[in-house]
């Protein structure tokens, strides 16, 4: 979230997470419950029969650990979940309830979404556990998805019904829900593709290993050209995630600053609520004092030494074009004339090299394949500016859709190469 928790009250932690949820169509009006459980015992929950997408911080409903209830509303008919769930687990302290299209989708046909296809989706989600059908609002169902939690599952798949996440912090189990729903829905897009390849253990302990701590250096005031970078940056990352290529867990964006140092995306910031100030000046592979950069920045450091030409790099986790990363499936940018114009080719880099071979990886960057996809990890992109590498990064993402829909209306006609050879001549210059 954009404030710390401990200095927040309840009612606008709430409010601020079911905005963000219905904003991103991941819950509907009338459905969707999100409560937090403070110290002594009382639970604030979002309330019953009111319009999720008008509601406001004076509709949140107190109910007190003896039972009474403070509000001008009555609680949420899902309050007997919620409270199943902090009975069973009590070290949680919030509970994020609600319907997103892709985890319905496996509660529909009683699966769950396998963590394993993204190192940070395991990290972030565990495995996922699944609850049997009951009716909604009743003890029943509390006491199914209780069991789950019980067991040390932090999110439930309800069958025929939606997932529930849970954890320390409101701002834990939104991350957990928007982090299993991004996983539910690249899968649905990959498995429309093809095979999908999931993580062994070894590869999901690899970024593990490496800590992203950098040595630090104390550093002057920016100049007036790093502010307006900063500035520039920030708001194309903010862009990034209101746009769905990032979520708040996932995605990193850099720019160069000059020959020797760039600015990143700090480590474990909302990525929907980076700031000028909180982004982190490397400078000779050395990090601003008292900040963490993205544990991306040795990957961007190397890709800056090796390629001058570049200004700007991004890591990021748009679902359709996450699918080709799973799979190995090419993507094709013979599309439409702007695809192959802004992307030229995309190529690909196998899993590991992010983590232990940075220079290699940085190698296969080049100005016929400027952005790349990561094998289980996103894809990467650079630029010449920050608004060229946001914009393939569009185009990226946009083109991947369009390759994935066409399987539904028939076969793929790319342009040919006549259409090719003239596009390089025209607007390549090649």
């Amino acid at each position: 979230m954009d404030q710390p928790e401990i200095y927040t009250h309840p009612r606008d932690l709430i409010l601020h997470a079911i905005e963000r949820i219905y904003r991103y169509r991941m819950t509907t009006t009338s459905g969707g419950n999100i409560s937090i459980r403070e110290e002594d015992g009382a639970v604030w929950i979002t309330p019953a029969r009111l319009d999720k997408g008008t509601l406001r911080r004076e509709d949140m409903v107190c109910v007190r650990a003896g039972g009474s209830v403070e509000g001008a509303h009555p609680p949420s008919s899902e309050l007997p979940l919620h409270q199943a769930i902090y009975d069973a687990a009590p070290d949680l302290r919030a509970v994020v309830h609600a319907h997103p299209v892709g985890l319905v989708a496996f509660s529909l046909v009683r699966k769950t979404p396998d963590t394993r296809l993204f190192h940070q989706a395991r990290q972030v989600c565990g495995e996922a556990g699944f609850a049997p059908y009951a009716l909604p609002g009743s003890e029943a169902l509390g006491r199914s998805v209780a069991g789950v939690f019980r067991k040390g599952y932090a999110a439930a798949i309800l069958e025929n019904h939606g997932v529930v996440t849970g954890g320390k912090s409101l701002e834990q189990a939104f991350q957990r829900f928007e982090t299993l729903e991004f996983t539910a829905k690249t899968l649905i897009r990959a498995r429309m593709l093809g095979e999908v390849r999931y993580l062994s253990d070894e590869e999901l302990a690899l970024p593990l290993e490496r800590t992203g701590r950098l040595p630090e250096f104390r550093r002057g005031a920016p100049e007036s050209h790093e502010k307006e970078l900063r500035r520039n940056l920030a708001e194309f990352v903010k862009r990034a995630y209101r746009q769905r290529l990032f979520i708040s867990t996932q995605g990193s964006f850099s720019a160069r600053v000059d020959a020797h140092s760039f600015i990143i995306t700090p480590y474990q910031v909302d990525r929907g609520y980076v700031e000028a100030s909180d982004l982190v000046l490397v400078r000779d592979g050395r990090a601003e004092a008292g900040k963490q950069p993205s544990r991306a920045a040795d990957m961007h450091h190397a890709i800056y030494r090796r390629h001058s030409g570049v200004a700007a790099i991004v890591n990021a986790y748009p679902v359709n074009a996450t699918a080709f990363s799973v799979t190995q499936e090419s993507l094709d940018t013979r599309t439409i004339p702007e695809s192959y114009v802004v992307l030229r080719e995309v190529a690909r880099a196998p899993y590991g090299l992010q983590f232990q071979a940075v220079d290699e990886l940085a190698g296969r960057i080049s100005a016929r394949h400027p952005a790349l996809l990561l094998d289980n990890d996103g894809v990467l992109v650079t630029g010449g500016s920050t608004l060229e590498a946001f914009d393939r990064l569009e185009v990226l993402e946009a083109t991947a859709e369009a390759l994935i829909n066409c399987r539904s209306a028939g076969v793929l006609s790319p342009l040919p190469d006549q259409a090719i050879e003239e596009l390089n001549r025209v607007f390549l210059k090649i």
